[in-house]
């Protein structure tokens, strides 16, 4: 088990994701940054579904209260062990006891805490991923007790490895949306030339951008949406729809992100430059 002291800014459980079930309004939801979790447990040999935290800005302080193994990876939040700083991307062993930690955040936005044999919290519809109302919690909560399997003999295959810094570019590879052809050719420019900035207004469910691309008065029935569908609305603002975003909208979606640009713009935050790459389908 691992205890709560201090829950951070927005911490919460996630896999994978929450497959089948968007023909109920149910989001994939899962990591916004599933690269870097996905290299969290490849580091402690996990499955690739085991849950891992994610902590989102500030970093939360934990105690294991059973002798585990873990890894960090994602975003620089200057993690240390009982007060002693520890690297990223590398496996590190806990003793009953321990304290985990986070500091100043160097880079990124998110960073990807697993533990061996993952994260144990409650199942529901074939996800650990907190999203409420189908889970109790949207996010973990100061005393929280969080079930893990003990672990006190381990040996990595690969102990550590290089950090990563693809998550520090800013170029979003997209594709185009079902309605990519009404953007008008100004718009078009717009979205090929500009460096966009990332609103406050950005969360789990999506990403605002500060700049307009110009309005639009396209009429549309509600339509179906995914994680990374890139959307205008009449008044020309973009958004981007992360993983607990809606399962279906009413505005037009010009674009839609490749699997690794939701990573990459998972790492980003309020005040961030991206920009577009149109690929070819």
């Amino acid at each position: 088990m691992i205890k709560v002291i201090h829950p951070g800014f927005f911490t919460t459980i996630q896999d994978m994701g929450r497959f089948g079930y968007r023909e109920k309004g149910v989001p994939v939801c899962g990591c916004m940054d599933n690269y870097s979790a996905s290299i969290a447990n490849s580091l402690l040999d996990n499955r690739e579904m085991d849950a891992v935290m994610e902590i989102t800005m500030t970093g939360p302080k934990l105690e294991f209260h059973t002798s585990s193994f873990f890894s960090v990876t994602g975003a620089e939040m200057s993690p240390s062990l009982n007060g002693i700083p520890i690297n990223s991307y590398e496996a590190h062993k806990a003793n009953e006891g321990d304290i985990l930690s986070f500091g100043k955040l160097i880079n990124g936005f998110r960073s990807y805490l697993a533990v061996k044999g993952g994260f144990l919290t409650e199942m529901k519809l074939k996800s650990r991923s907190f999203y409420k109302p189908i889970t109790d919690q949207n996010r973990i909560k100061e005393y929280m007790e969080i079930p893990i399997e003990g672990c006190s003999e381990y040996s990595p295959i690969i102990s550590h490895i290089k950090p990563e810094s693809w998550h520090k570019e800013y170029e979003l590879d997209v594709y185009k949306g079902p309605e990519y052809e009404i953007l008008t050719g100004d718009q078009l420019k717009l979205l090929s030339a500009n460096k966009f900035t990332i609103a406050k207004e950005n969360n789990r469910m999506a990403y605002q951008l500060e700049e307009l691309i110009g309005a639009q008065s396209h009429s549309m029935l509600t339509s179906a949406t995914l994680p990374g569908t890139v959307q205008l609305t009449p008044n020309g603002k973009l958004i981007i729809l992360m993983r607990d975003g809606q399962t279906t909208g009413g505005y037009p979606r010009v674009l839609q992100l490749a699997s690794r640009s939701i990573a990459l713009l998972a790492q980003k935050k309020f005040g961030d430059k991206i920009s577009f790459q149109l690929l070819p389908h």
